[in-house]
């Protein structure tokens, strides 16, 4: 088979992928249907990164995507497990056909694979991540990116919900943000002192020059005065990870376990990070008490004398 795995041919690879799916394993139409799809809005995400090739595609960045599908778009597990068997079969038979160098999916075959506790950074690690667009920069994305990763953890918030921050949201008299959540509905979230003076910097010296002669209505706006996109968030994050020198695999959602997670370790109520987070059910934050779980056995293990 002629090499198809080189940048820009992904489109290609799948044609070839549905059609031997119909031809030689006889799936039925909603089957291969339901494959390309999903399999077609993988390649889109994985555009949106600036990943062009399916060997470039590593388990790390499938990770990304089906935490993104969970995170940002809140799919329900069934449909992630689908997109998870999707791209299984589809690297399973790339790896045959000798167009990627290693199947990454064999070890990707748990459901708890996307339920596993979220992974989180070190007080010192958002530190790093927050400083790798420095504070005092004058370029305007520049600015607006700290900004961006000064609220994300500052307010906890999700990647949709930021770039969805309407321009009338901020409250600095009140020190609170007003954000619009799953199902639309609307929480009051407090803004530190960093976010604040990093948002009282972007919005001097950097949304006007962004937003030119008019700009969209959002908070958050393109260096062309578009409305951000989320996958633009998803870079921005995953460059000032590169910049701090940050090996963990993270995204913007690692940020909002990071908010809960130094919350949780500092004292705060269950009930004020759920509501702060915006959870429906208290069982969803309850995630987080493992985090605090582990951190206590680990002072128990070393300071007990019988441990």
């Amino acid at each position: 088979m002629a090499d198809l795995s080189s940048g820009g041919r992904m489109e290609k690879i799948l044609q070839h992928f549905i059609g031997y799916l119909t031809a030689e394993r006889g799936l039925a139409r909603n089957s291969t249907s339901a494959y390309s799809s999903d399999l077609e809005d993988y390649v889109h995400w994985l555009r949106a990164q600036g990943i062009e090739s399916f060997d470039a595609a590593g388990r790390d960045a499938i990770i990304d995507y089906l935490e993104y599908c969970r995170d940002e778009r809140a799919l329900e597990t069934v449909s992630i497990a689908r997109r998870l068997v999707a791209i299984k079969i589809l690297y399973r038979y790339l790896f045959r056909e000798r167009l990627i160098a290693a199947d990454v999916t064999d070890v990707m075959d748990s459901p708890k694979f996307w339920r596993i506790l979220p992974d989180f950074l070190s007080v010192a690690e958002v530190d790093a991540l927050l400083d790798a667009f420095p504070a005092r920069a004058q370029d305007p994305l520049t600015i607006r990116n700290r900004c961006i990763l000064e609220l994300l953890y500052s307010c906890g918030l999700r990647v949709s919900e930021c770039v969805n921050l309407r321009f009338g949201a901020v409250r600095f008299d009140e020190r609170t943000i007003r954000v619009l959540g799953k199902g639309s509905k609307e929480r009051i979230v407090p803004m530190g002192d960093a976010a604040i003076h990093q948002l009282k910097r972007y919005l001097e010296k950097a949304r006007p020059e962004l937003a030119g002669d008019g700009g969209a209505p959002q908070l958050f706006l393109s260096n062309h005065g578009k409305k951000l996109d989320r996958e633009r968030v998803w870079m921005i994050v995953k460059e000032a990870a590169r910049l701090a020198g940050i090996t963990k695999n993270i995204h913007p959602h690692t940020l909002r376990h990071s908010f809960a997670s130094h919350l949780l370790e500092n004292g705060a109520d269950l009930r004020v990070i759920q509501e702060m987070l915006g959870h429906a059910d208290i069982s969803t934050t309850q995630i987080y008490t493992h985090v605090d779980e582990n951190r206590l056995l680990g002072v128990f293990n070393k300071f007990h004398p019988r441990a």
